[in-house]
Parts: structure tokens; C-alpha cells; sequence
């Protein structure tokens, strides 16, 4: 998470959106920039509004506004689960070594998901709905993300170069688990398809 203060914004780090490689180009020019820990770099927007605003100056931090990405819900997962294919975490509770997407899936939508699957949900940690995200863009705009930026920070921001790849995977989904991840991801996929029409 980063925050600019003279261009009152501050970038939230939706995880599996591309943004660690925007937070490692921009960090040195950020007058705060939050990596360690996980719970605090990917800081939601509710979090961000009701813990951290408060620290700081409050005559003038109810002004920052906030920007993410938002990614297609099934690709997303599609990260996650490849993340956690990597080899620096197989044999761990967190790892999907030797599972399937499909199986990976019906692990993250069921009541109690087992750690390999708890990857929580990008419309909650953008605080909707509604949204509590000032700027939204889908991840696949990533020529208008920049441009955002770019006019809120002052200067061209290029394309950064790719940080934290995950390996690659097969990542079929039966039709089946796909409509029922459709309807209990409705409002996240609803989310996604409101900024790619924006």
C-alpha cells in the first residue's frame, strides 16, 4: 500500500492484481509505503478509512482518495491458485501442490475453507457495495491505469516491469462449478464487468 500525500491519493493493494509491480516502481517517490506485514501492505478499504486515515494527520487525510485494480474473478483465482503451486511452499497447509483447479474451487466455496483456499474476496476488500474505493480499473486496462497515475502523480508512469509471476498451471473448470462460482461470486463478478465497460 501507498500513499502519495501531496497528490492525495493512496494505492491499495488488492493481492493478485499486478499492483506489487506498480508498488516496487513507485514506493521510492511514496511518502508511505506500507510492504511488511501482509495484513497491513493489503490493507482493505475499509480498514484503510477506519484504522490508518485516523493516524494520520487529520486535518488534512479525509481528502486522500484511493485507487485499485479489480481483476476477473475466475482469472483471480486462477492466481491464487497458481501462486500457491511455487515450489517455496510445498508440503505447506497454504500449498495447491498436487490439486486441481477444480478441486481448488470447491475449496473456495465451501463454509470453512481449508488455508490452501482462504483468499478472501476482491468486493469485500474494496469495502462494497457499494465501493469504497475512490478509482477502480480492471486489470486488463492497464494503459488506463497508468494514465490515472500518471496525471495524479505528475509524470509518466511506464509500464513496470513483472514482479512475483506465478508459475504456470491447467486451469479448466467444469461448467458446472463454474455457474455456481458465477452466482456466489455475483457481485464481484458484477464489479469486474462495471470497469471493463466504464
Amino acid at each position: 500500500m501507498l500513499v502519495f500525500w501531496k497528490a492525495r491519493l493512496a494505492l491499495l493493494a488488492v493481492p493478485k492484481t499486478g499492483t506489487q509491480s506498480y508498488e516496487e516502481m513507485l514506493a521510492p517517490s511514496a511518502d508511505i509505503a506500507i510492504r511488511h506485514p501482509q495484513g497491513m501492505k493489503h490493507m482493505s478499504a475499509r480498514k484503510f478509512y477506519k484504522k490508518f486515515i485516523p493516524l494520520l494527520d487529520p486535518s488534512g487525510a479525509q481528502g486522500i482518495e484511493t485507487v485499485a485494480v479489480i481483476r476477473d474473478p475466475l482469472e483471480w483465482l486462477g492466481s491464487w491458485y497458481r501462486y500457491r503451486q511455487r515450489d517455496g511452499i510445498s508440503g505447506s497447509a497454504n500449498s495447491t501442490k498436487g490439486i486441481e483447479f477444480d478441486a481448488f474451487v470447491e475449496a473456495y466455496l465451501s463454509p470453512t475453507r481449508p488455508r490452501f483456499a482462504a483468499v478472501g474476496q476482491q468486493s469485500k476488500f474494496v469495502g462494497g457495495p457499494p465501493a469504497l474505493v475512490t478509482h477502480m480499473f480492471a486489470y486488463e486496462n492497464q494503459a488506463g491505469f497508468r494514465a490515472f497515475l500518471s496525471d495524479r502523480l505528475g509524470r509518466e508512469i511506464a509500464p513496470p516491469p513483472p514482479v512475483n509471476v506465478s508459475p504456470r498451471a491447467k486451469l479448466s473448470l467444469d461448467s458446472g462449478l463454474e455457474a455456481r462460482l458465477r452466482a456466489e461470486l455475483a457481485e464481484d463478478f458484477r464489479l469486474h464487468e462495471s470497469l471493463q465497460t466504464a
